[in-house]
């Protein structure tokens, strides 16, 4: 059986599974409550969006843990640059013995939208074009076509210094009066970075730069640095209640 464990905040990398899992068939697994090592599949598919040139926490948290006899594929999906990050992930892989055979990249629509505002015909052009990107990476997956990246400098040491700085991120949150403390936030984040309660909504030391609270708050009532921006984005084509679970 084929797994693919992902990771996703707002839809884009769950979306890239499902329609992975249509072709190649297995089960998805949720990265950060999945436990495993990866050696009771077949085969691993790792789908994940890339994250300052490099990959999110979880997912560097995961490689280390992961069977080396397996056969992996990295499907990466990116929204602004990608800038070597498939040739990082790829190196990364080789550093801790996995066996690893493909990094594929596609993009995506960016949801890193805490300054900046994507136009809407954009994201929908993105969209567009999503499908035609996932139907050819499966099909050199089907074909067993590996998609080794290129030589190329990257830029871990940037991606190292911005990752030790992600936590930092959560202490710029806050809730306006528009906050109803139904508990969402702290239900969809992965790293149990917001307590909420009676008291109000607490942001924590903890936090990994995924924006899932960001976005998916039902009230819009998360802001950045006071910045009462209106846009938000999940991925149209996901059920959004199936975001962080697991598809059996």
């Amino acid at each position: 059986m084929n797994g693919i464990l992902y990771f996703s905040s707002t839809g884009n990398s769950l979306y890239i599974s499902q329609k992975l899992r249509e072709r190649i068939g297995g089960v998805i697994r949720y990265i950060p409550t999945y436990e495993g090592d990866g050696k009771e599949f077949e085969k691993l598919f790792l789908v994940t969006p890339i994250y300052s040139y490099g990959m999110p926490a979880h997912v560097f948290d995961l490689l280390p843990r992961l069977d080396k006899n397996v056969e992996l594929t990295v499907i990466q999906n990116y929204g602004g640059m990608a800038c070597g990050a498939d040739r990082l992930m790829y190196d990364y892989a080789l550093r801790l013995g996995l066996n690893i055979k493909s990094v594929y990249k596609m993009q995506m629509p960016e949801n890193f939208t805490l300054t900046f505002t994507v136009p809407k015909f954009y994201l929908k052009s993105v969209l567009k074009k999503a499908d035609g990107s996932i139907n050819e990476i499966s099909d050199a997956i089907e074909r067993g076509d590996y998609a080794v990246p290129a030589r190329r400098k990257t830029r871990e040491e940037k991606f190292l210094k911005n990752k030790s700085n992600w936590h930092l991120i959560g202490g710029e949150f806050s809730v306006t009066k528009d906050c109803v403390r139904c508990g969402k936030c702290a239900l969809v984040c992965p790293s149990k970075n917001i307590v909420a309660n009676e008291n109000g909504i607490s942001f924590l030391d903890a936090c990994v730069a995924c924006l899932g609270c960001y976005h998916r708050c039902p009230q819009k009532a998360i802001v950045y640095r006071k910045r009462r921006k209106k846009d938000r984005y999940v991925n149209p084509n996901v059920d959004e209640s199936q975001i962080g679970k697991d598809l059996i």
